[in-house]
């Protein structure tokens, strides 16, 4: 790798060379290095783009890295992962995407990826998308995640959008088995123009399953998001949905969470708000000397931790 897709690797996976363990890097449509272990195999899909992860029963304290980057104008791609995580597993999953545009034309990843995941087995998920480069051409990704969750299956998800993205459609359903659980932590930041659509369906049909899905969100400039999330109860369940969101300059913000009862023991809650920054918090910063735009950035930067 050159010096710029080593810097785009480390923005989205925190990786300053080739990890160690089970990856598979993907750079301009290509598979640019794989590598498996004994208990994870990564497979080429035979008849369209992508991979399969396989992940054998009772694996515990493992990872396996996915970074996909594009550093060339007018690439568009579409990627289908499946990852098959079996029972009683303790895995850690990084993904994420990198694109440098520095031409005219749309540089654009869109990712598929389904996640069947086994009894009792505990997956963490982190993705981070990042776009850079100076030329006119659009930056864009559109992530699908489509989740499975077997009985007593746990799935924590952390995706974050760090910047530069010009337009991004972010789709994720669920279906929870018994006993399942899954949390998703989603941050997005939008300056500019740019548009971010994160649409979430979660169907919690099994007894005692249970979700949280919570997003933190900033707009800045004259950006624009929206942010959808409906949580389906279908059996004896819990469900949590939150939207938090700063808006900034002309930044526009939509937020409309849904929820629905559909058997008399679901128990779901739906929060949703959207404000400037207090006054009275950039005086307190500035009062210890950082300027007004430092105090912003000090905020913005503590309410997306």
């Amino acid at each position: 790798m050159d010096q710029l897709e080593k810097n785009l690797l480390k923005e989205i996976a925190d990786l300053h060379d080739i990890p160690v363990g089970a990856y598979n890097i993907r750079t301009n449509g290509e598979s640019a290095a794989r590598n498996s272990t004994a208990n994870i195999q990564i497979v080429s899909k035979a008849e369209k783009n992508g991979i399969d992860i396989i992940i054998q029963p009772g694996t515990k304290n493992e990872s396996v890295h996915i970074p996909v980057i594009l550093t060339q104008s007018g690439l568009v791609e579409t990627v289908y992962n499946d990852f098959y995580i079996g029972e009683d597993c303790d895995v850690t999953i990084v993904a994420g995407c990198g694109i440098h545009n520095g031409g005219c034309s749309t540089a654009e990843h869109d990712g598929i990826h389904a996640f069947h995941v086994g009894k009792n087995a505990v997956v963490r998920y982190v993705e981070k998308h990042y776009g850079q480069g100076v030329g006119e051409g659009k930056k864009v990704m559109n992530p699908t995640t489509l989740v499975f969750l077997e009985e007593g299956a746990h799935l924590e998800m952390e995706t974050t959008q760090i910047g530069g993205v010009d337009s991004t459609e972010r789709k994720t359903e669920a279906t929870v088995g018994d006993k399942a659980t899954l949390i998703i932590k989603e941050k997005v930041l939008t300056e500019g123009k740019q548009v971010a659509k994160s649409d979430f369906t979660v169907n919690l049909n099994g007894v005692n399953s249970s979700a949280n899905v919570i997003s933190r969100s900033v707009a800045k400039g004259d950006s624009y998001q929206i942010f959808l999330s409906r949580m389906n109860g279908n059996n004896a369940c819990n469900g949590h949905t939150e939207c938090d969101a700063i808006i900034m300059d002309h930044g526009k913000v939509d937020a409309i969470p849904e929820v629905s009862a559909n058997d008399i023991n679901a128990s779901l809650i739906h929060e949703a708000a959207i404000g400037k920054i207090a006054g009275e918090q950039l005086i307190k910063l500035m009062t210890l000397g950082l300027s007004e735009e430092e105090a912003e950035a000090q905020i913005v930067s503590g309410f997306l931790k």
